[in-house]
């Protein structure tokens, strides 16, 4: 495996941090997951259902294949364990406030002086320094609000609305692993470790990057139109006949615009003075999208599709989640991966989106139990059994 060979202590909890060491460990790391006495909060996120579906397959996708250990950080002798983790170890990655983190000698500066060669990855809400960085944070309220991205990516005038957990975090997981790689190449040449930091509320600030790149500039940015009213018309989602929808990008402005329309069984709109030119069907967009909602809604779905195929159109079905499961051109993609039930079997769960032919991992172990490996990490750390004794049990 590509990262075989390298150490990496995952003092994180809830989703951005597990979900970069799941990556890392994906790709060949020994990834040791320390968590408090009570667990990672997402240990417990279905405690609450009525009915107990018998997993926590949310868990899972971020903590398979990790060793699990348990560690009150309050008692100096698992403070001192963990620091000597750390000592083992190339990266430690951690959500934890950095105001504790000192508190408790484990800070960069503390652990880094043990280790030099140490990339210590630290994950925030809002970064580590301003006046707002001691901020608790999360992925609805650091990344989708604060930082413009939800405002940005709902219809003008609509009200705000929440989003599917986990998509800010595992937005800041991949731009966590890629910031730990850097700081491991530039250790190859240096010898020295480092700090880095990455942010929820960076992570959403740069996920609109291509528009915020215009209000900066410019002072104003266009907003997000309603399916109705669109800005271009043939830029939008449309619904069949048998209720499916999809969704048509032209090739810039008026790619393909002949094209779509004739799939549309309208070739007649191509001569219609009011959507003669592009400009014109600017002016008009309100009404070339109506003629095109009323086309395409007397033709079935797999006739749309395939005549935007023939016609090597861009275009997309708008899919529901168990379309995405089923769905044989994301399973060849590599979207899946196979983690071990615990039981001899195995179920499929979400793969990092990165293919590395002939050494992509095709299946997982678990994700472990509270404190599973406790005493074993322990015994490779050098203490001896009422040493591990007196941690575990005090």
């Amino acid at each position: 495996m590509l990262l075989k060979g390298l150490k990496v202590i995952d003092f994180t909890a809830y989703i951005a941090g597990p979900g970069a060491a799941a990556i890392l460990g994906d790709w060949g790391a020994d990834v040791i997951k320390v968590e408090r006495p009570e667990g990672d909060n997402m240990r417990h996120v279905f405690a609450d259902l009525a009915n107990d579906i018998g997993a926590n397959p949310t868990f899972d996708v971020d903590n398979r294949g990790k060793r699990g250990v348990v560690l009150d950080i309050t008692k100096p002798a698992a403070r001192d364990a963990l620091a000597r983790l750390a000592e083992s170890a190339d990266v430690f990655l951690t959500n934890v406030r950095p105001a504790s983190l000192r508190k408790y000698g484990l800070d960069d500066e503390a652990l880094r002086t043990r280790n030099p060669r140490l990339v210590y990855a630290v994950i925030t809400g809002y970064g580590l320094e301003g006046p707002d960085s001691h901020l608790p944070g999360f992925d609805v309220t650091a990344f989708w609000a604060r930082s413009g991205l939800g405002y940005m990516t709902a219809p003008k005038g609509a009200e705000p609305f929440m989003r599917t957990s986990g998509m800010g975090d595992h937005t800041t997981s991949l731009a966590t692993v890629s910031a730990i790689l850097a700081a491991l190449y530039e250790r190859e040449r240096t010898g020295e470790g480092r700090l880095v930091q990455t942010s929820l509320l960076a992570s959403g600030v740069y996920l609109w990057s291509s528009d915020l790149a215009v209000q900066l500039k410019l002072g104003r940015v266009a907003s997000i139109r309603p399916r109705d009213k669109p800005m271009n018309a043939v830029a939008n989602y449309f619904r069949s006949a048998d209720d499916r929808w999809f969704v048509h990008n032209p090739r810039g402005a008026s790619g393909g615009w002949e094209k779509f329309v004739t799939a549309a069984g309208r070739p007649d709109l191509i001569t219609d003075e009011r959507f003669a030119s592009g400009k014109a069907r600017r002016q008009n967009a309100v009404e070339l999208s109506a003629e095109l909602d009323a086309a395409f809604a007397t033709l079935p779905m797999a006739e749309i599709a395939r005549r935007l195929d023939e016609a090597d159109l861009v275009w997309a079905p708008l899919q529901v989640p168990a379309d995405v499961a089923s769905d044989p051109q994301i399973e060849a993609a590599g979207c899946f991966i196979d983690i071990e039930d615990g039981q001899g079997g195995s179920y499929r769960s979400v793969a990092a989106p990165a293919r590395f032919p002939g050494a992509d991992q095709t299946r997982r172990p678990r994700a472990p139990r509270l404190g599973e490996h406790t005493r074993e990490v322990l015994a490779e750390l050098g203490y001896g059994e009422a040493e591990i004794e007196g941690i575990v049990g005090g």
